[in-house]
């Protein structure tokens, strides 16, 4: 008998753009002789399930089940595609993990904490992991362009605390601009992270777990025409993306380390994506931060890095909901 998946795409931030896209991308992938698929939407007007006629009906939140034209139908699983809250930072996972129901993501406690991108860099270097020197801000406590820059030397980089794909992020290295980007950054969160900036190779890894092993897919390096890896060479085209990386099998080690202590450390769950900045004069990568709920649209690097391992997308999202039912217990 086919299972019931829950594909929950949308949210409530900037990011539900491309929560759409992922969802696109997961969806036409997914194996309909395994699943049977119901996209959930949640969005600031309520929880949808759209049938194939077009007709939207509200998820009954007592339980998550929706009603069709054949019954009430209750998930399996949940197989979460949003970017930012509520699905990225451990809200959703709170509700589901209260009314047992299996999903594909990191735990509420692990959710929430990535989240927040000081306090994952803090438990990180607690744990030996090597990350930049940063200040955490907060808009109720403001603090003047002197005192950071007594603190940490340009350039930075300047972004919201929480969210992802880039926005509200800004590379400073003009002390004249630092006011501006921290503007730019409380404009989207009430928490922001000031961090001075490592040089060195970009790099992003995908890790997910099938069974009790844990599986780091190939790496990807990232070099872009703009000034850092903003939204715009994300999704617009202004990067180039090398999978598999270019790189000796000494970096290769280093960096597969780095990605499974990281996924260990964090108690991860899923398919995980993690940033670093490799410091070739140091020889030591440096983690950036940790994406949960990574994209999966055609322009991501998670899809990308599944095909590079020879593996088809269908194959990959049959063994992340299986995991989510069967290992994540």
């Amino acid at each position: 008998m086919k299972k019931k998946v829950a594909l929950v795409t949308g949210g409530l931030s900037g990011e539900a753009q491309i929560s759409y896209k992922s969802a696109v991308t997961v969806g036409n992938n997914l194996d309909r002789n395994k699943y049977d698929v119901y996209t959930i939407d949640i969005n600031p007007t309520g929880w949808w399930y759209e049938n194939k006629a077009g007709v939207k009906s509200l998820v009954n939140r007592d339980d998550f089940s929706v009603v069709t034209d054949s019954g009430k139908v209750n998930f399996d699983v949940v197989l979460l595609c949003i970017h930012g809250t509520p699905g990225e930072d451990g809200k959703l996972q709170g509700y589901f993990d209260m009314i047992g129901l299996p999903y594909t993501s990191c735990d509420a406690a692990t959710s929430a904490l990535t989240m927040n991108k000081r306090f994952t860099v803090a438990v990180a270097a607690f744990s030996g992991i090597h990350v930049a020197k940063s200040m955490h801000l907060f808009r109720h406590t403001p603090v003047t362009t002197e005192h950071i820059l007594q603190q940490i030397s340009l350039p930075v980089f300047v972004k919201p605390n929480s969210g992802g794909s880039s926005i509200g992020m800004s590379k400073v290295a003009d002390a004249n601009m630092l006011q501006s980007a921290l503007t730019k950054a409380f404009n989207e969160d009430s928490q922001i992270l000031v961090e001075e900036f490592i040089s060195g190779r970009e790099f992003t890894i995908g890790v997910f777990k099938q069974g009790t092993e844990m599986v780091v897919l190939p790496i990807t390096e990232i070099t872009t025409h703009n000034e850092f890896f903003d939204f715009e060479a994300k999704y617009q085209g202004k990067s180039v993306e090398t999978t598999p990386a270019l790189i000796d099998d000494d970096l290769q080690s280093k960096l597969t380390n780095a990605a499974k202590q990281v996924y260990e450390i964090l108690n991860c769950r899923g398919v995980v994506r993690i940033d670093f900045i490799y410091n070739s004069e140091q020889q030591k990568p440096y983690m950036l931060e940790v994406n949960t709920v990574p994209g999966q649209s055609e322009a991501s690097v998670i899809p990308q890095q599944v095909k590079a391992m020879g593996m088809s997308l269908m194959e990959f999202y049959s063994l992340v909901v299986e995991q989510a039912i069967n290992g994540n217990k």
